[in-house]
């Protein structure tokens, strides 16, 4: 079973009282269905499985039943009635959480409903050096003022940032800010605020995939329902080396070589889902070029291929490996192996296949040179 992180002293809001009027969706876009659940939800949960405690979620007046149920199930969540504006429904969710006196906060847009790990962390961190921080992306785009419906001057994009939710700030900080803002609350995010009081707020990377959900179209291109990948691994045998396999140490004569732990039949997996999500390899995420990769354990590799098919909207359906060698046997290990590849997927020991066939001693691992992997991997959107 995966175990959450503890973050004591680390609370969360996320914004959801307004009315999503330019999403088209029969009721506010926040408690829409968006990849097979509630826009709020996929947030929440983001925040939840990080260790992030308590969640006030801001929500419309009269909205108390449709979030209830949106987010039923979730610990830590907390609902509170939002103002008129942003701005005032922050304020509202920061005042519930005096009686906790967290150290940090977390604020969040529900209409960005894929929230990666990376970013929470890296805005933790630079909590460290200032009393505010906020995920940002470059422009890309030329820019340029407009003068009704004519090109006015031009901007420098080289000075520009997008900024992103959520932004994290020292909890006593914010609300102060909050609470000394004199002109009207009609504050575009909790940085303007930030910056009102003079805190320094720092810039951290961002994330593409915390897109802003707005408009009807995002809503209008539901997934596949079902995306497989394929991947195929091989790693020769050497002295000295240790020989891992599923996650589990296999004692034989010799081991496997490889930049990394050479875990031969989880890198095969990592491409798998990987090639299922369309998002490259596992030389393109984790280089053998690059050093801090040397005799790293493939666990985090898969870890971290599961995590990014979340973000793209889909769990693990079924995974299935062939292992292809004349040594070891794989049969008494096939329990264990199933059973640590479950963990660190998060999914149930069902889905996992693990196989084992030789190749009648024909080809480099019919002459015990090595293992070759072959695996598939079958994703659901969620």
């Amino acid at each position: 079973m995966v175990q959450t992180p503890s973050r004591p002293g680390i609370a969360a809001v996320i914004v959801a009282a307004g009315q999503g009027l330019r999403a088209g969706q029969p009721l506010p876009k926040q408690f829409a269905l968006w990849r097979g659940k509630p826009v709020v939800r996929h947030s929440a949960e983001a925040l939840a499985a990080a260790g992030i405690a308590p969640i006030v979620v801001a929500i419309p007046e009269g909205a108390e039943e449709v979030a209830a149920a949106a987010l039923a199930g979730i610990e830590g969540i907390r609902l509170v009635t939002g103002g008129a504006t942003r701005q005032q429904s922050v304020r509202k969710a920061l005042e519930a959480l005096q009686a906790d006196a967290p150290e940090l906060v977390l604020i969040h847009d529900a209409a960005r409903p894929i929230l990666p790990l990376a970013v929470i962390e890296r805005l933790i961190a630079a909590l460290e050096a200032t009393p505010g921080a906020i995920p940002v992306l470059p422009v890309v785009d030329s820019l340029t003022s407009a003068d009704g419906t004519l090109m006015g001057a031009p901007a420098r994009r080289e000075d520009l940032r997008r900024v992103q939710t959520p932004q994290a700030f020292r909890y006593a900080d914010i609300l102060a800010a909050h609470q000394g803002w004199s002109a009207a609350p009609e504050a575009g995010d909790d940085a303007q605020v930030a910056r009102a009081a003079s805190l320094a707020v720092s810039l951290v990377d961002g994330d593409e995939a915390l897109h802003k959900l707005t408009f009807a179209s995002d809503f209008s291109a539901p997934l596949a329902p079902i995306r497989v990948g394929t991947g195929f691994d091989v790693h020769q045998f050497a002295a000295g080396e240790e020989m891992w396999l599923c996650g589990v140490k296999i004692e034989h004569a010799m081991g496997l070589s490889g930049h990394s732990d050479a875990a031969v039949a989880i890198h095969a997996l990592v491409d798998a889902i990987l090639g299922a999500i369309g998002n490259g390899d596992i030389g393109s995420h984790f280089p053998p070029s690059d050093p801090q990769w040397k005799g790293a354990r493939s666990d985090q590799f898969l870890r971290h291929a599961v995590k990014l098919a979340t973000e793209a909207g889909y769990r693990i359906g079924n995974i299935d490996l062939t292992i292809i060698c004349e040594a070891p046997k794989i049969g008494p290990h096939r329990p264990a192996m199933r059973a640590r590849l479950a963990e660190i997927m998060g999914t149930g020991i069902e889905a996992v296949s693990v196989k084992a066939t030789t190749t009648e001693k024909l080809g480099f691992t019919g002459r015990g040179e090595g293992i070759a992997v072959q695996a598939a991997a079958t994703l659901i959107a969620l």
